[in-house]
């Protein structure tokens, strides 16, 4: 994510003012998705009445999921909104600097500009420090992260939402190092549901103050009535059994999609994850903005990583066979297009 031009308009991937792509590659959500017992809590959510505000129900089949106390459990209204609201906290308390990753979603550099807290090339002595593991948008593993978060001194977050998309590798660190961390989980990427907004975090031991000082930023009813329907489908053995199979169809997928994009001369490069970062190989007298926007003039969209600071590449999500080839064959004609304009 990204903000452009004078009317602060946000980049993502996803519908967009031309609608729903056809095949969307711009989004990292469960391709196999969505997870069909999570669909059927979303849809029979009795919108009708508030949540229990104090989400008494749901904190708790969270907490006993990752087995941590109730006391833990965050929730936020999505990730994106407790990125703002951890932020802020920092900066009431007198932080003024914040670390992230190189290649990073960019609504932690957004929350820091906005509560102008400076964005330092090194971890050193920032009060808040962000990591993402698998990585967005390399979807790959984070170098140095334990020792990173093994600095009592800061307030690190790990931002796990496409830890569930795992397909190869595991997070280095160890049981005791995550519970010293912030550890930020949105589910809705691995079932499918993108379009329901909500998220948890599980705060480090030790951490009641600030659990309170964030309690005390947040607004009431920070998830509604889906969102918790989404949340409680999440811990139960039947979503979670559903996403392990779907891990195997993701892993084939993903090895045909990498050899679709290197079959257009694509350069992808390493990932863990459901996606990954590949670099057309387009003629001299192409940009890769006209390649993306051919692209989406027939219904298959990408993301354009150059807001994640690493231009001339895009991050494809996996996707089913029948996009691949989609990608493939429009591919093959904005090529065969250009060369007979030459």
């Amino acid at each position: 994510m990204t903000l452009s031009g004078a009317a602060n308009q946000r980049i993502h991937g996803g519908p967009d003012r031309h609608g729903v792509p056809l095949h969307d590659f711009s989004t990292n959500s469960n391709a196999c998705g969505p997870c069909p017992d999570a669909v059927a809590a979303v849809r029979q959510a009795d919108a009708t009445q508030y949540p229990d505000a104090s989400y008494s129900a749901l904190r708790g089949q969270l907490a006993a999921f990752h087995g941590v106390a109730v006391q833990r459990v965050v929730l936020a209204a999505s990730a994106s909104e407790f990125i703002f609201r951890i932020t802020a906290l920092v900066a009431q308390q007198g932080g003024r600097s914040v670390w992230l990753p190189s290649h990073s979603y960019g609504d932690y550099a957004q929350a820091a500009q906005a509560h102008g807290l400076a964005v330092l090339a090194r971890a050193g002595e920032a009060p808040l420090r962000w990591s993402c593991e698998p990585s967005s948008p390399l979807g790959a593993a984070h170098a140095g992260l334990g020792d990173l978060i093994d600095d009592a001194g800061s307030m690190s977050v790990l931002d796990r939402a496409y830890e569930p998309l795992r397909l190869d590798g595991a997070l280095a660190l160890t049981d005791a190092q995550l519970q010293n961390i912030w550890q930020l989980w949105t589910p809705n990427k691995a079932l499918g549901l993108t379009g329901v907004r909500a998220a948890y975090a599980i705060a480090p031991l030790g951490a009641q103050e600030a659990v309170a000082g964030l309690e005390r930023l947040c607004p009431s009813w920070p998830v509604g009535a889906h969102g918790v329907a989404m949340l409680r489908a999440w811990t139960l053995p039947a979503v979670q059994a559903w996403l392990a199979d779907s891990l195997h169809t993701l892993r084939d997928w993903k090895a045909r999609q990498m050899a679709v994009c290197e079959a257009m001369g694509w350069l992808g490069l390493p990932s863990d994850a459901n996606f990954f970062c590949a670099r057309p190989q387009m003629p001299a007298d192409m940009v890769l903005d006209y390649a993306l926007d051919a692209l989406r003039r027939q219904g298959i969209k990408l993301r354009d990583t150059a807001s994640f600071g690493l231009p001339g590449h895009v991050r494809v999500s996996v996707q089913p066979p029948q996009a691949q080839d989609a990608l493939h064959h429009a591919w093959q004609q904005i090529i065969r297009k250009n060369r007979q304009t030459i």
